[in-house]
């Protein structure tokens, strides 16, 4: 992929919703290897949650606990496609997709991680996922983790709190390799690892519902320290599975490996230097905070300058792992915010969105969103977010090749209910903001953006 002489991405959620719909641009408008694809995780649709030798995850024990899901649901059966993964396979193929992101349970596969044994019933099921998806001609194009670990790990020594971890991931992403990687050409170690630090260890909204005030009220945490040594356990489990592929896999497998992280758009909210510096340092605590260790072996400046010895330091050795560095960078992209000053200016709003970066957010300037809000909090519809975080990354990493392994407007589960009365209305926006996405996308592919 590196040698290709335009820069190559790949939308694996709204993009689909251009197919059918979109007049203004097509399929057509893409280069011929643009990939076009689905994206899903194994929590939110496998099910069969103890089927199959499979143990408990970190997402099993948290989501049955009373009250830590709204609506007291579970991903216990979720869409059955532990079962019904043939069914699955045929809609993709009917919407003409060529590619499908899907995550591999870990617990599935290693049930008490490398305490025990491999789970061949878990090796059979994933072995048949893929064969089935290459049968119809759709890339799997996998991701070894997205939230979920076994809760085993939790248990035994903290799990991304314990350096311990790295061992595990590292056992993990080898029996993938050898059991997966004869098939598979695009490997993800970890998906969004800053929302699983933050929403985990920082806001305790996810397990293992670790936190401290303001942030939260958790049994026990320290948000003001614990996302970051989870942080640093994060980045050496990637650079563990990279090492790993380089070492032994990839010279016979000839596949690319990344990470995918979370992403979004951050503006200044007025046209001063502290605003637009505050916008500098909220991004550098979202992307470059994994991004920069893992390209340029340090934590980002922005961080360092505010967080100081709060940040944990590379020895020699975890260094040298990171020099394997990564094949391409995925971008998970949704929404956009505005970006006022909290470190040099009075009167900002203090609480859990500012205390690190020293940068509160806000979805309206002079009261007029960024862009249409979507019913969730702080998140609006800013089509070209995605094309200036590519152009940011571009930059500030010398052009790597990047995925687009995420993007949607998020409003799927009310558009459903409704759109079986008003299928034109209700689904006009979204195609609206998606062909205007496309536009976007096509822009960070045009000629006039650097090459690789």
């Amino acid at each position: 992929m590196a040698g290709k002489a335009w820069l190559r991405l790949v939308t694996v959620a709204s993009l689909l919703w251009l197919l059918p719909w979109a007049s203004a641009i097509h399929r057509s408008d893409f280069p011929e290897s643009f990939i076009f694809g689905a994206a899903t995780s194994s929590y939110q649709i496998e099910g069969a949650y103890l089927e199959g030798n499979k143990s408990l995850s970190n997402w099993d024990v948290f989501t049955h606990v009373p009250g830590r899901i709204k609506d007291g649901s579970a991903g216990d059966v979720a869409d059955d496609h532990y079962h019904r993964y043939d069914v699955d396979i045929e809609l993709m193929n009917s919407l003409g997709i060529n590619a499908y992101r899907f995550s591999i349970s870990w617990a599935r596969v290693l049930p008490k991680g490398r305490f025990g044994r491999v789970n061949q019933l878990g090796i059979e099921f994933y072995n048949n996922l893929i064969d089935s998806l290459l049968l119809k001609g759709i890339e799997p194009f996998v991701t070894l983790n997205h939230y979920d670990i076994p809760q085993e790990l939790e248990d035994r020594y903290g799990a991304w709190l314990s350096a311990e971890i790295q061992k595990d991931f590292g056992h993990f992403a080898d029996v993938c390799f050898a059991a997966f990687g004869d098939r598979v050409r695009y490997w993800a170690t970890i998906n969004e690892p800053n929302v699983a630090v933050k929403a985990g260890y920082m806001l305790g909204t996810y397990p293992p519902a670790r936190c401290s005030p303001p942030f939260g009220s958790c049994a026990g945490g320290d948000s003001d320290a614990e996302p970051f040594a989870a942080t640093h356990n994060v980045v050496l489990s990637h650079a563990t599975a990279v090492e790993i592929y380089r070492r032994k896999y990839q010279s016979k497998q000839k596949g690319l490996i990344g990470i995918a992280v979370y992403t979004t758009w951050y503006e200044p909210l007025t046209d001063t230097p502290e605003d637009r510096l505050a916008a500098e340092r909220a991004l550098a605590f979202e992307v470059p905070w994994f991004l920069d260790p893992i390209v340029y072996g340090d934590y980002p400046p922005e961080m360092r300058q505010v967080l100081g010895s709060r940040l944990p330091t590379f020895s020699p050795e975890e260094r040298r792992k990171l020099g394997y560095k990564l094949d391409f960078v995925g971008i998970n992209h949704y929404t956009a915010l505005y970006t006022r000053d909290c470190m040099f200016s009075s009167g900002c709003p203090q609480g859990k969105w500012t205390q690190h970066a020293l940068a509160a957010t806000t979805g309206e300037r002079n009261g007029v969103p960024i862009g249409p809000p979507t019913g969730r909090p702080s998140n609006y519809v800013v089509p070209d977010g995605i094309e200036k975080m590519v152009t940011y990354i571009m930059k500030r990493y010398n052009n790597p090749p990047m995925f687009i392994t995420e993007n949607v407007v998020r409003k799927i589960i009310q558009d459903i209910q409704i759109i079986m009365e008003k299928p034109v209305v209700i689904a006009m926006p979204r195609i609206c903001f998606t062909t205007t996405l496309g536009y976007s996308t096509l822009m960070a592919t045009s000629p006039k953006l650097p090459k690789l």
